[in-house]
């Protein structure tokens, strides 16, 4: 089976995570539109199950599975909305779901792994360490890897959040998705040249975890080293799955600075009266930069999660 998932396997993906997950809506901004001179529509991952897009990977992942499969319970290492979805996903199949975090995840994407019974053993923020721990926990555990990104049936899952938006919205010219461990990006672009061949992909991502700028510009793989980003789910590494699709099928990778992810994240909270968290302000951020060509476009951009610390807003002196 290629590593790349084909039409068909996107196609029964959005079948099979229909009675679990949520058909987003589209929002738009009169006055981001206008601030901006384009038509932008937002596909609100944020008001998907766990707060995010992830729950669209996890639930095909883990409803792909048969009952052997699933035995033993499922496994993985998350900042933070993979591991949330992961274990609300494994919680519908009564099967046991062991996540490995990095000691510095938020709060508020601990309590939610807690709250849908996900097992956690925290290690040190690094790559190394994640993959390390998460061997341990397999090893012991005897549970199936779920990797949250650098997996076809994870990206045939996120992928329908980009074709919800391509049926729901006719004409887009731009599709422009955050970028970190690249599930989302590589999702994006397949759906993208699938179902709407026309359509430009574009991915955004934080300046100071440019890893998948570097690797785009370069076509080769660049590790993210010491990402130092608000973006937290965006500090991840791309994977030898996902960067081969983002080399074929994306248009531009650009990046966005730490103050314009911040006031992108606060413009959409006062002017749309919604909440996301920083990984899902980058597009705009970009935008906001001019650092794409959005003048009199029509653009669908993919909000990818909204699971904030209220306690630690990015914009409040701590």
């Amino acid at each position: 089976m290629s590593s790349r998932p084909t039409l068909q396997q996107i196609e029964q993906a959005a079948e099979r995570i229909a009675p679990y997950v949520h058909r987003t809506p589209v929002l738009q901004s009169r006055i981001l539109n206008d601030l901006l001179g384009c038509d932008l529509f937002f596909k609100c991952e944020n008001f998907q199950k766990a707060g995010a897009f992830k729950s669209r990977g996890a639930v095909n992942a883990v409803f792909s599975l048969d009952e052997q499969q699933i035995g033993q319970g499922v496994a993985t290492h998350s900042s933070g909305n993979h591991a949330a979805a992961l274990a609300r996903a494994a919680a519908l199949r009564n099967a046991k779901a062991y996540i490995v975090m990095p000691d510095n995840s938020s709060a508020v994407k601990i309590a939610a792994v807690k709250h849908y019974g996900g097992q956690i053993t925290f290690c040190s923020p690094t790559l190394v360490s994640r993959e390390s721990t998460l061997q341990e926990v397999i090893i012991k555990s005897q549970a199936i890897e779920i990797h949250p990104y650098n997996n076809t049936i994870i990206i045939a899952g996120q992928a329908t959040a980009a074709k919800e938006l391509i049926e729901d919205v006719a004409n887009l010219d731009l599709l422009i998705a955050p970028v970190g461990g690249g599930g989302l990006l590589s999702g994006t672009a397949l759906a993208a040249h699938y179902f709407a061949p026309r359509i430009t992909v574009v991915a955004a991502e934080p300046e100071q975890a440019d890893d998948a700028f570097q690797s785009f510009t370069q076509k080769k793989f660049i590790p993210s080293v010491h990402p130092d980003t608000i973006a937290d789910g965006l500090r991840t590494s791309l994977g030898d799955i996902t960067l081969p699709i983002i080399l074929d099928h994306v248009h531009q990778v650009v990046t966005a600075s730490e103050e314009s992810i911040v006031a992108a994240m606060r413009l959409v909270w006062e002017r749309m009266k919604i909440i996301i968290e920083p990984s899902s302000a980058v597009p705009l951020a970009a935008l906001l930069e001019n650092k794409i060509n959005c003048r009199n476009r029509r653009i669908g951009i993919i909000i990818s999660g909204g699971n904030v610390d209220l306690d630690h807003l990015p914009w409040l002196k701590t």
